[in-house]
């Protein structure tokens, strides 16, 4: 529903977004197979009248993270290489095709820089720029560098192959996608009445970004209408979670409430839409990753969700007019937040205790 301002109801911003869920990509499938897929699931969504796909976190391949590999042929095979991934031999007909079907995407990838640095990454790719218009870096990364000794435990070896995303959480506005939207040589006096009639506001989170309430805080800030989030989440590894006495259909059970719980809170207390990507199924016949992909409003409930672990789309009509109500009341951050109590927040990286109290 629009947001009422001098009596009227404000014109509806209807954007059509879809969550390409992909279930199980073994460490020996052949990428040009997963590509297939990809392909697949965009041309779905294209039929349904999506104008925005978001595809989970490492995309492309199998989340090899969770081996420690000798190998460094193998290790170099899950990455892409080069400033511009539209041009990959792995990726570059995913991005064509969204290009042919005036369609914009989100995709997560394994990225080896020129001078050699490895990320977990996110591109936004817009269609009607033709052309990746945001690059967001993963900046939580999970798990421990080196290997667990226990035999049999399941790593996350996440801080061994990449790098922290150093950019921050830069919102940015997405073009094409609204008739009638409010530009900049419109709206040169800064008028207040421009506050969301412009071009639609997104930000980018990957898997474990969504925990981090921070993160969310920070797009919230800039006004965010929407949060896109793609990840490979583990229904099965107490080592991670250090809950060794649990058993494996309470870990699953776990992992989707913990899932659920942080996008729909978080989407609530940003007043903003959110799609989330997952890559699921059983990978290796082995590793169970969660489904769960959804796509939630900003009053914190689901509207759509997946109703499998398998490859699926997720489709929903969205009014970003939506967002104004949070927006202006409950979570008007102009006006409710206090800022000068919340030094702690960027002074402590970590727990600060209070003092023990005396005998």
């Amino acid at each position: 529903m629009g947001t009422v301002a001098a009596g009227r109801e404000a014109p509806a911003r209807l954007l059509k977004v879809a969550a390409a869920q992909v279930g199980a990509v073994h460490r020996w499938t052949d990428r040009a197979d997963t590509l297939r897929r990809l392909i697949s699931l965009l041309e779905d969504a294209a039929g349904r009248g999506a104008q925005l796909v978001l595809f989970p976190e490492l995309t492309l391949t199998t989340f090899f993270p969770r081996y420690l590999i000798a190998d460094e042929k193998e290790l170099a095979s899950f990455f892409e290489y080069g400033e511009d991934v539209t041009r990959s031999a792995n990726a570059g007909k995913l991005f064509q095709r969204a290009d042919e079907l005036r369609i914009d995407i989100c995709v997560g990838y394994a990225e080896r820089t020129p001078d050699g640095h490895s990320y977990n990454t996110c591109v936004y790719f817009s269609a009607n720029e033709h052309t990746v218009i945001m690059k967001y870096r993963k900046s939580h990364l999970p798990g421990t560098k080196e290997p667990y000794k226990e035999p049999g435990a399941i790593n996350q070896l996440e801080k061994r192959y990449f790098e922290e995303g150093q950019e921050g959480f830069s919102a940015f506005r997405v073009p094409g996608m609204l008739n009638g939207t409010m530009k900049k040589s419109s709206n040169s006096d800064g008028d207040i009445s421009a506050v969301g009639k412009g071009d639609p506001i997104v930000g980018i989170l990957i898997c474990n970004d969504r925990r981090w309430s921070e993160a969310w805080r920070v797009y919230g800030l800039q006004g965010a209408e929407l949060i896109l989030c793609g990840y490979n989440t583990t229904a099965w590894a107490p080592h991670l979670h250090g809950k060794h006495n649990q058993s494996r259909e309470q870990s699953k059970a776990d992992a989707y409430f913990y899932h659920k719980l942080v996008m729909q809170s978080n989407s609530y207390t940003n007043s903003c839409f959110s799609v989330c990507a997952a890559r699921c199924g059983l990978d290796d016949n082995e590793f169970p990753l969660i489904g769960g992909s959804c796509i939630v409003g900003p009053n914190g409930r689901i509207i759509a969700e997946a109703q499998t672990e398998e490859d699926e789309v997720i489709f929903a009509e969205i009014d970003l007019t939506g967002c104004r109500p949070g927006k202006e009341t409950t979570f008007n951050f102009g006006k409710h937040r206090r800022t000068e109590l919340y030094r702690m927040l960027v002074d402590e990286k970590g727990v600060v205790e209070p003092d023990l109290l005396s005998d």
